[in-house]
C-alpha cells in the first residue's frame, strides 16, 4: 500500500514537472511571436540547399537573426567553417542552441535591432515581413558592401535591384540579396 502511494506521488510529481516545463516552453514561444516572429523550424534538407546556394566561404562571418534553435548557423559553421552568431529574443531557445552548438558559435539573447551587423559577411533571416521591413534601414546602414542577405520565406521589399537569386520552394521561397 505504501509503495503504491509512493509510485502515485512520484508519477504525479513527474507529471507536474512536465506540465511546468511545457508551460514555460509554450509561454516562451508565445513571447517570441509577440516580439516579432514565431519559431518555425526549417528542415535539414532545405537548410543544406539554402547554404549551398549561398556559396559560403571559409573564415567569413555568418549571422542569423531570429536563430531559434540555431540549426541554420550550426550547419553553416559545421559544413562551411564560417564563424557564427545566432541572435534570438527567446532565452529558452538560446539556451537550447548553446547546448546543441559548438565553440565557434556565439548564441545571444538579444533584440535584433540592438545587434551590430557591421562584421557580417552573410546575414540569414527567417522573419515576418513587417519585421524585415523595419530591419531594412538597419541592414542598409550597417552591412558592408558585398554582404549577402539570405531572407527565407519573405522578400525584402524595395531590394528588387539587389536580388541575385530566388529559390522557389513551397511553402517558403528563399531570396538572396547582394549589397553594393
Amino acid at each position: 500500500m505504501v509503495i503504491t502511494l509512493l509510485v502515485y506521488l512520484l508519477v504525479a510529481f513527474l507529471l507536474l514537472i512536465f506540465l511546468i516545463i511545457f508551460s514555460v516552453y509554450t509561454i516562451s514561444l508565445i513571447y517570441s511571436s509577440i516580439k516579432g516572429s514565431p519559431y518555425v523550424a526549417t528542415r535539414k534538407k532545405r537548410i543544406e540547399e539554402i547554404l549551398k546556394e549561398a556559396n559560403l566561404k571559409r573564415g567569413r562571418f555568418f549571422v542569423e537573426l531570429g536563430s531559434g534553435d540555431g540549426r541554420i548557423v550550426r550547419t553553416a559553421v559545421r559544413k562551411y567553417n564560417v564563424h557564427g552568431v545566432g541572435i534570438d529574443i527567446n532565452p529558452l531557445l538560446v539556451l537550447w542552441s548553446k547546448i546543441l552548438g559548438n565553440k565557434n558559435i556565439d548564441f545571444r539573447v538579444e533584440n535584433i535591432f540592438d545587434t551590430d551587423l557591421r562584421q557580417a559577411d552573410y546575414l540569414y533571416l527567417f522573419l515576418m515581413p513587417k519585421l524585415i521591413s523595419e530591419l531594412k534601414k538597419k541592414m542598409e546602414k550597417e552591412l558592408k558592401p558585398g554582404s549577402l542577405v539570405i531572407s527565407h520565406g519573405f522578400p525584402v521589399i524595395g531590394w528588387e535591384n539587389k536580388l541575385t537569386k530566388k529559390l522557389e520552394v513551397s511553402p517558403f521561397p528563399t531570396y538572396f540579396y547582394k549589397l553594393k
